[in-house]
């Protein structure tokens, strides 16, 4: 008999938590074209999905080249778009969040340029990282969407390892956890179809298992090393330095110890970036990622350090640069050229 109530009690807890993975909102398409997917369900109208995910309904007819007067069909699939009005990305942004599925070799500096270039600060922050590394198939969280309501998007993604949303977003409910479908929260709202109530309040905790975490914030090399760029295959990622290390520490730490150091001269250009006062960030077609050059201009002898993200896209208007760096390294190095001279110091 015990063993019959522990069975059904671990099937019941399974069916939620599947349910309940199901409510994550995961962004679709890329800037800036974003939005969410649903499926409708019995009773669900454009007034309705309008209200629960903050946007005109009319845009949302819109946006699928659906008449308005002809209405929704049951289990109809629509795209819901995300803007100004109901999306945000701010670094005090509060709602429910909005997650993005990584893909394989995808760095921090792509994922914020496909989603309104958000800032990189902001992502570290909402999903609590230490560095720049990303792993496949992990969720990281790229804004918030606005309002009270209780959208539930249809995003089977119970089996996918996912990033742990940070403490200081109440209204964020980690994935992994499993709240039971008599108590739904702002940003994990009751299935429509919930699970009967049976007493489980009490089963061995062996019976269910949370599913794995992926963490990115422990101290790890920025990219995996079996990830690297094609145009760096050949170099593993560059040693990071301790959470809170400055750029220039670590600079130190990666040329220091008789280590070779690499030294180039050319033309520079420059990227927009949201980084905060500071941090400059580099894009590089040789240096690992995570790796810090010490960036001269020799004109008037300042300098810089910038962490490199990824290697310079090969478009026309980059031909012949050996360095982009972030727009408010410029300054920094008292230059408003769109295209400078410049003294790259990095290690080999």
């Amino acid at each position: 008999m015990v063993k019959t109530f522990m069975t059904i009690a671990g099937l019941v807890l399974c069916v939620a938590g599947g349910i309940q993975a199901q409510d994550r909102l995961q962004v679709q398409g890329t800037s800036p074209d974003l939005y969410v997917l649903h499926t409708v369900k019995k009773g669900e109208t454009f007034y309705s999905l309008g209200r629960s995910y903050s946007v005109s309904p009319k845009e949302i007819a819109s946006e699928n080249n659906i008449s308005f007067e002809q209405g929704l069909q049951l289990g109809q699939q629509v795209k819901v778009p995300l803007n100004n009005t109901n999306f945000s990305q701010k670094s005090d942004a509060g709602g429910t969040p909005v997650y993005h599925k990584v893909e394989e070799k995808e760095t921090l500096y792509r994922l914020s340029v496909n989603h309104n270039k958000v800032s990189l600060d902001n992502i570290r922050h909402w999903n609590k990282m230490t560095g720049d590394g990303l792993q496949k198939d992990s969720y990281v969280i790229v804004g918030w969407l606005k309002g009270s309501g209780s959208p539930t998007p249809s995003a089977p993604v119970a089996s996918i390892p996912a990033t742990t949303p940070p403490a200081n977003h109440p209204a964020a409910t980690p994935p992994a956890s499993t709240p039971t479908p008599s108590n739904p929260t702002p940003s994990n709202p009751a299935p429509s179809n919930p699970a009967p109530t049976t007493p489980v309040a009490t089963p061995p905790a062996s019976t269910t298992p949370a599913p794995p975490v992926t963490k990115p914030d422990q101290p790890a090399p920025p990219e995996p090393a079996k990830t690297p760029d094609s145009n760096n295959a050949s170099k593993p990622p560059a040693t990071s330095a301790p959470a809170g290390s400055s750029f220039e520490q670590l600079y130190n730490q990666q040329t220091g110890n008789g280590k070779n150091v690499s030294s180039e001269k050319g033309p520079g250009g420059w990227f927009k970036s949201n980084a905060s006062p500071g941090k400059y960030y580099a894009l590089h077609n040789t240096a690992p990622r995570g790796t810090i050059i010490k960036v001269t201009n020799p004109l008037n002898g300042k300098f810089i350090y910038a962490k490199v993200l990824e290697a310079i896209p090969q478009i026309k208007q980059n031909e012949g640069l050996i360095i982009k760096l972030s727009d408010s390294a410029l300054e920094a190095l008292g230059t408003n050229e769109a295209k400078f001279y410049c003294q790259l110091s990095y290690e080999d």
